[in-house]
């Protein structure tokens, strides 16, 4: 549960207590301008058309928000692998400059701060995912510690940020 409620204070970008459409919705566009991708690039149709999906999905009773327990009824692995994976994965296609399926520590580290996630810790982060030492992040190893982390809250990615913070 502490893993949900992490994700969820991260969607929460307005800090009210419900996931809105509108701020949910905004994280492409957010990602992609920040990533230096122009609005009529391929890849960000990608991700605004896979996170409307999520949020449709979120939100249960089709009210437009979505309070934490709703959220926490919805997240998990069978949605994560229905939804979830192909919104993620459009925003890692977005900071990966090169297109080459993979992140480097700078990509990584860009795709982490749009995201909401602390700027501090992304070394740690990157390094707990880059199991081999070669210097970058497969799009899969990625998605799989995302996985792993709203599935049932660990992670090597998590791990790291917890023991720096």
């Amino acid at each position: 549960m502490a893993a949900r409620k992490d994700v969820f204070r991260m969607l929460d970008v307005d800090g009210d207590g419900v996931i809105s459409r509108e701020e949910y919705l905004a994280r492409p566009e957010r990602a992609a301008e920040r990533l230096g991708r122009d609005a009529s690039d391929p890849l960000v149709a990608v991700a605004r058309s896979s996170h409307e999906r999520v949020f449709s999905s979120m939100d249960a009773d089709g009210d437009g928000k979505v309070a934490f327990g709703e959220y926490a009824a919805w997240a998990g692995a069978q949605t994560f692998d229905e939804v979830c994976r192909d919104a993620l994965g459009s925003l890692f296609d977005l900071a990966d400059t090169d297109a080459d399926g993979m992140l480097d520590r700078v990509e990584f580290a860009r795709l982490r701060e749009v995201l909401g996630n602390r700027a501090d810790n992304a070394a740690e982060a990157f390094d707990a995912l880059d199991t081999d030492g070669d210097g970058r992040i497969d799009r899969d190893a990625y998605l799989s510690a995302i996985r792993a982390f709203v599935s049932d809250g660990t992670s090597p990615m998590y791990e790291a940020l917890v023991t720096v913070r």
